[in-house]
C-alpha cells in the first residue's frame, strides 16, 4: 500500500512508538504543523505512559483533518480486542493502565468507540518513495502486496504478523517470557530502500538506531523508550 501524501505538505514526520506519552506527542505534532509535515506514527500509541487517552485524541484529530495517520502496532491491535471485550492478557502497567485511564476520562467511551474503528482501518505497512514504514519488521513481499483492508480487525498472520511482531524464533522465549526477536529481515532490504520501524528499542544512546543490511538497504528503529523511561523520537523526511 502506497501513501498518497495530501496536497500542501512538505514531507513526513515519522514518529516512533508513543506508548501514552501525550505531552511529547503534542510537541511532535506542533513541530510538524509548523513545518507543514504530515504525521506518520508507526504504531503502539498507547500503554505504559501517563495519558493514553490524550494520545488517542490527538491521533484521531490528525486523522480527522487529514494531517496524519498511524500504522497498526501490536499494542494497538491488542487494545482493540480488549475494548471489544475479547479475552487478552493484560500487562501490568501497560494495557491495564490504558483501560483505567480511559475509564476515568470524561470522553473515554467516545474515544474507545472511535479507537476501535480507527485501529481496524490502520494499515499494517506503507510505502512512500524510497521508504517503507512498518511497526515490527519488514518482508520483501510488502513491496508488492498491499496491506490487507481492515488489518486491525483480523487475526494477525503471514505478512501482518511480521508487520506487528517482527521476526521471532519459533518456540524460543526470553527470561521474561517474550518471544525471541531477530533482525535477519534487515539483510533482505533491497539497496536504496529504508525501512522505518519501531517495536524494539535497540538504541544505546537515545537516538534512533540505524542498521545496514547485506543487500544494501537499511532499517531505522524509532522506538527510543517513550512510556518506558525513555523518550519519544521522530525523523523528518522532506519531499
Amino acid at each position: 500500500m502506497r501513501l498518497d501524501l495530501p496536497e500542501g505538505f512538505a514531507g513526513i514526520r515519522v514518529v516512533g512508538d508513543v506508548h501514552g506519552e501525550a505531552e511529547a506527542f503534542h510537541a511532535a505534532i506542533a513541530g510538524a504543523e509548523a513545518a507543514r509535515l504530515f504525521v506518520l506514527q508507526i504504531g503502539d500509541l498507547t500503554d505504559h505512559g501517563p495519558d493514553s487517552p490524550g494520545v488517542l485524541a490527538a491521533m484521531l484529530a490528525l486523522i480527522d483533518r487529514r494531517a496524519g495517520l498511524f500504522l497498526l502496532g501490536n499494542h494497538d491491535h491488542k487494545l482493540r480486542r480488549a475494548l471489544l471485550g475479547q479475552k487478552v492478557t493484560v500487562e501490568a502497567g501497560g494495557l491495564d493502565a490504558t483501560l483505567a485511564q480511559l475509564a476515568r476520562h470524561p470522553e473515554g467511551a467516545v474515544l474507545a468507540t472511535r479507537a476501535i474503528a480507527a485501529i481496524a482501518r490502520a494499515p499494517a505497512w506503507l510505502v512512500w518513495r524510497d521508504a517503507l514504514f512498518v511497526h515490527g519488521g519488514f518482508h520483501p513481499a510488502m513491496l508488492t502486496e498491499p496491506s490487507p483492508p481492515e488489518a486491525g480487525a483480523r487475526r494477525p498472520d503471514g505478512l501482518v504478523a511480521r508487520a506487528l511482531f517482527g521476526q521471532t524464533v519459533k518456540g524460543a522465549l526470553t527470561e521474561a517470557g517474550y518471544p525471541v526477536r531477530v533482525l535477519d529481515w534487515v539483510d533482505h532490504i533491497p539497496a536504496g530502500l529504508t525501512v522505518y520501524c519501531g517495536h524494539d528499542n535497540r538504541s544505546s544512546d537515545g537516538r534512533p538506531h540505524i542498521v545496514g543490511g547485506a543487500r544494501g538497504g537499511r532499517a531505522v528503529f524509532l522506538d527510543t523508550g517513550a512510556g518506558k523511561g525513555g523518550h519519544l523520537s521522530w525523523i523528518d523526511i522532506e519531499t
